[in-house]
């Protein structure tokens, strides 16, 4: 049985040998004599047209508050009272959260007492010194001791001040971090506090192009969060050292943001002008064929087959890029107006290959694109 078995397939795997070698001699014989043609590859096409792009550069930005700070205790007390709601505006100077100054106010009126004293009998000590009934050495024992109980009074008005915690500045509060109740030990964080208008935004450039931002210039801010918004401001910072990692240089711009849209750490996209705007042709991202060797696009030409007819196919032309926008690139050289050149499907040609274009599809070719779902 196993060897009828071996028999039958040593039957079949001659036939297929022999089935693969007949169609190898007719594939080759075919190309041999011109006849065999790969179908035409289906693509999308665009006519270029030369654009004029303003010279910017576009960059990834964080925001960050003009003034923000986390609201802590100074000093060790539990919280006796707490005058603010999560998330509310504030005015600088109101009071946030009132720690238990019993104590302390108990010391104040008992150090108070004692000025009172200590000023009574200067006042007295005073007029003795004057009359020469006392000496000039117990006169001064007298103004010391006055010095001493009004600089003591002094301190204990101020570690009660320091329990009642103020908002440093106006702005937006944060969420409340702590309870009625709660002990606080010193440096306890209580509440964030955010100015939101103006704001900042920071955000890095490679040191080549650094030269060209200068304080004052205008840029654009977008975010994907806030659709069809754009924020305007203008450099107002340039950062005096190159980061030895990245090789950026740190920009800060202000930013107006009068509806408080815009918040602390939020990302953001820069549009940064650098100069005068510039001649380019724009090409969807997707026409790029991207290699080590250079980028290059496929040109629609007419092409002929080894028997002189005439096919429509690609031939691949080198093109230098600099810089895009949403979802185009600029070609910048290697390419003249009304050349037809493949947007899709860049990637399964060759050159000299058939195409037959198809537009009904086309790839994303939008200078600012927005998110189907925003």
């Amino acid at each position: 049985m196993a060897k009828r078995l071996i028999l039958m397939l040593g039957v079949v795997a001659v036939l297929l040998a022999g089935l693969g070698f007949v169609k190898f001699r007719q594939i080759e014989a075919a190309v041999q004599a011109g006849g065999f043609q790969p179908p035409p590859e289906a693509v999308t096409s665009i006519v270029t047209q030369r654009e004029v792009w303003p010279a910017t550069m576009a960059v990834i930005g964080t925001t960050e508050a003009v003034h923000g700070v986390t609201v802590s205790a100074d000093l060790p007390g539990t919280v006796a009272r707490i005058n603010f709601d999560s998330g509310k505006p504030v005015r600088e100077g109101e009071i946030l959260v009132e720690l238990d100054t019993r104590q302390e106010r108990a010391q104040l009126a008992s150090l108070e007492a004692q000025s009172e004293l200590a000023r009574v009998n200067f006042g007295r000590t005073q007029e003795l010194v004057n009359a020469g009934v006392i000496s000039r050495q117990e006169y001064d024992q007298a103004t010391s001791q006055q010095k001493a109980t009004e600089a003591n009074v002094a301190e204990i008005r101020a570690t009660i001040a320091r329990k009642t915690i103020r908002a440093p500045f106006s702005g937006i509060l944060g969420i409340r971090k702590v309870n009625l109740g709660q002990y606080l030990s010193a440096g306890t964080p209580i509440v964030s506090n955010q100015t939101l208008n103006p704001i900042y935004v920071n955000f890095g450039v490679p040191q080549q192009e650094a030269t060209k931002v200068k304080i004052g210039r205008s840029l654009r801010v977008t975010t994907e969060d806030i659709a069809g918004k754009v924020f305007a401001g203008n450099v107002t910072a340039i950062d005096s050292e190159v980061d030895q990692t990245t090789r950026n240089i740190q920009i800060q711009a202000t930013l107006a943001n009068p509806d408080g849209k815009l918040r602390p750490g939020m990302f953001v996209q820069v549009e940064l002008p650098l100069g005068a705007s510039r001649d380019v042709i724009a090409l969807p991202a997707s026409a790029i064929n991207y290699a080590p060797y250079g980028d290059s696009v496929f040109v629609i030409t007419d092409l002929k087959d080894p028997k002189g007819q005439t096919y429509r196919g690609v031939k691949q032309q080198f093109v230098k890029i600099q810089g895009a926008r949403g979802d185009q690139v600029a070609v910048i050289s290697g390419l003249n107006p009304g050349d037809e050149v493949v947007t899709s499907g860049v990637f399964k040609l060759r050159n000299g290959a058939a195409v037959q274009v198809n537009n009904k599809v086309q790839p994303g070719n939008s200078p600012t694109p927005k998110p189907e779902d925003s």
